[in-house]
């Protein structure tokens, strides 16, 4: 149980980065991209982002297993769901709608890779890092 803990305080270090990477997207990307593309942008970064850190904090979970690493995936994703639903309704406001615009991969929205890459980064991550203790 302590691996929830620690990778707990991984996704909390996940806040901070999603909230420069939208401030960028606000400020900078959608300006000189235009909305959809600066949203595309914006989620493969934070999506790079996600995996990076989970690539260099993996090691401090305590899992050693596939079944650990999709508990902790799924943990994060729990988690981020959670905080993206309650900042966004609570906080900043905006209608359900326009949350689950956000989800509309045909309308070239592509926050769902980055609950995918919040889900699999651990398990991914832990491969990799096995990987390279081995070799």
């Amino acid at each position: 149980m302590h691996y929830l803990i620690r990778s707990f305080l991984v996704w909390l270090l996940f806040i901070p980065m999603a909230i420069a990477n939208g401030a960028l997207r606000d400020l900078v990307l959608t300006s000189a991209l235009g909305d959809t593309l600066g949203r595309t942008v914006s989620s493969l970064t934070l999506s790079l982002l996600i995996f990076g850190l989970t690539l260099l904090m993996v090691d401090r979970f305590g899992v050693n297993t596939r079944a650990g690493y999709l508990v902790v995936g799924a943990f994060w994703l729990v988690l981020t769901l959670l905080f993206e639903v309650s900042f966004a309704l609570l906080v900043m406001g905006h209608p359900m709608d326009e949350l689950l615009h956000d989800y509309d991969i045909f309308r070239g929205r592509l926050w769902l890779i980055v609950l995918a890459t919040t889900f699999f980064a651990p398990l991914l991550a832990g491969k990799m890092r096995k990987r390279l203790h081995t070799d």
